[in-house]
């Protein structure tokens, strides 16, 4: 449940309150309350968050969604301004920043035609704004950027595709399958015969016998979706070849019709073997944005909880006696 702000006293494990202590006799310190989160020598401010925050709730859809958890979500909003400014530094770092102009050319090509709107729409019901969406687009810029750079990418050559191509293709293959169901296996037998002897006849043969187990035209399947009851003798026949199965469950006599295998072409299957390689050097480029993630100095003010592996999560809330009065009640008092 979501409450205002309220003035209270910080409860702190044990193990902190020494070095709180000592830090507050500091000069330079990264405890400033108007500051949410120190990310390296950058700044996100307490009014950067709620500006940020009510930014994102002045949609209603989003609002609905996060309805009830407002504290998480601003957690949730921290994290991704705190993430915004590592993926900063990374650009800086490596010279990769892209601008505004090519993230949204970016995400243009992601939606492949799609409406954007659409995709604000679903994104919001989850609890998504649109800056969010730009921002996810802008760092996959980044770590493609850093992969090109510093020589992540792998097998994305003309020749490393083509090669990936023929390691594939045996699992590209797929069966050209038809089945038809006849009434007795007379009629199945002399369907068996017209196929073999023209296999385009597959088509008009099938229109004469239509109904829930017969396929109106002869379709490309995978191993994996070829019917399991059919899967070994399909695997066994050969290509532009019938056979017949009898089953309880069918009324009448199923012809089953094997065409000639279906191979794609390697520019059919191109866009999918780029997408493996840049998927392989978007994991290398984000164990690099992991490194800087890593080398800057990232503090979030206990108001918002703290960071752990790259999140805003909530602070320990276990009261302790830094007075060392023996009295948890009149430490707590003393700051109230």
């Amino acid at each position: 449940m979501w409450h205002p702000p309220l003035v209270r006293t910080r409860r702190l494990t044990a193990s902190l309150a020494a070095g709180l202590v000592a830090l507050a006799g500091l000069s330079g310190c990264r405890t400033s309350p108007t500051v949410a989160a120190y990310v390296g020598e950058e700044t996100v401010t307490v009014d950067e968050l709620d500006a940020a925050v009510e930014q994102r709730l002045e949609d209603p859809a989003l609002a609905e969604a996060v309805a009830g958890r407002e504290d998480e979500y601003t957690r949730l909003v921290l994290t991704r301004l705190v993430e915004a400014e590592v993926y900063a530094e990374v650009a800086e770092r490596y010279g990769v920043a892209p601008t505004d102009a090519e993230v949204r050319d970016r995400l243009e090509q992601l939606l492949e035609g799609q409406d954007p709107e659409a995709l604000y729409a679903q994104a919001a019901a989850q609890g998504v704004g649109r800056a969010d969406v730009l921002a996810t687009v802008r760092q996959q810029l980044v770590r493609q950027r850093i992969a090109e750079e510093e020589g992540l990418v792998q097998g994305a050559s003309e020749e490393e595709l083509r090669a990936a191509y023929e390691e594939a293709l045996p699992g590209l293959t797929q069966t050209a399958l038809g089945y038809v169901t006849v009434p007795d296996q007379a009629t199945a037998d002399a369907v068996v015969a017209q196929l073999e002897a023209d296999p385009g006849a597959y088509p008009a043969v099938a229109a004469q016998y239509p109904g829930p187990t017969t396929l109106p035209a002869v379709e490309p399947r995978a191993a994996d979706q070829v019917p399991s009851v059919l899967a070994d003798q399909v695997a066994a026949a050969a290509p532009n070849t019938a056979f017949t199965v009898t089953d309880p469950g069918i009324s009448g006599v199923l012809v089953v019709f094997v065409g000639e295998p279906v191979v794609p072409t390697f520019e059919e299957v191109r866009p999918d073997l780029e997408e493996a390689a840049r998927s392989s050097a978007d994991a290398a480029a984000q164990e690099v944005v992991g490194g800087v993630r890593e080398d800057v100095d990232i503090t979030v003010n206990p108001r918002y909880g703290t960071i752990s592996e790259g999140e805003v999560v909530p602070v320990d809330q276990e009261v302790v006696d830094i007075l060392g009065t023996g009295d948890g009640a009149g430490a707590a008092g003393a700051g109230e």
